[in-house]
């Protein structure tokens, strides 16, 4: 992504000057405060949002033709959505059972990129930390690129190769880090030294963040 801007009909700034280079088999959280545009990126990453400006370019596995094959692309909502009629009925399901079922759906087609927002957001900690867990081995067997949004420094911390920091709306990317710890990630990281370094680190950068305005 290019220079990518996103002005709604209302006037409102969502995003300005984004330049991000997204690269195969990572796992990428976007973390920001709320209302910086983090979903506005990632439905323009996705496709279902066209940017006011700049340009996007998505390299996927292509069919003869060079069409993109449809399925290349999941999506995991912040709410699962899933279809009350259906069995096992999903209100009988419970928070993380639901969201395991919506993760399973953008999966079942072996995506190229896996695009989450704030997926576990509602969850306990103790059913957030468990699908943190389930995300990663689904991320380590399969190796779709992964983007991820997220407010949890904690997680982003835990779950990702690489984080961007999102300033206040309009959104723009202050800090580009990568994540520079032991693959599989284990429970036992959450406590190690070397974690709590890196959470400090990207929490600094998120106060300078929310503190900062994105250009005018």
């Amino acid at each position: 992504m290019r220079g990518i801007g996103k002005r709604f009909g209302s006037g409102l700034a969502a995003l300005e000057a984004i330049d991000l280079d997204i690269r195969r088999g990572e796992f990428l959280s976007l973390l920001g405060p709320s209302g910086c545009g983090k979903t506005t990126l990632l439905r323009i990453i996705a496709g279902l949002t066209e940017p006011s400006a700049g340009l996007r370019h998505l390299s996927l596995a292509t069919s003869r033709g060079g069409q993109i094959p449809s399925g290349r692309i999941g999506f995991v909502f912040q709410d699962p959505t899933l279809m009350p009629w259906s069995t096992a009925y999903p209100r009988q399901l419970s928070g993380g059972m639901r969201m395991r079922v919506s993760i399973a759906r953008a999966l079942v087609t072996d995506p190229d990129l896996l695009l989450l927002d704030e997926p576990f957001a509602a969850l306990d900690e103790i059913t957030r930390m468990a699908l943190n867990d389930d995300l990663l081995r689904l991320w380590d067997n399969h190796r779709p690129t992964v983007v991820f949004v997220t407010h949890s420094v904690f997680e982003a911390v835990y779950l990702s190769t690489r984080i961007a920091v999102l300033t206040r709306r309009p959104g723009h990317i202050v800090a580009d880090l990568p994540v520079e710890l032991p693959q599989p990630r284990e429970r036992t990281l959450r406590t190690s030294p070397p974690y709590a370094a890196i959470c400090t680190a990207i929490s600094e950068h998120l106060a300078a963040a929310m503190a900062e305005e994105g250009p005018r």
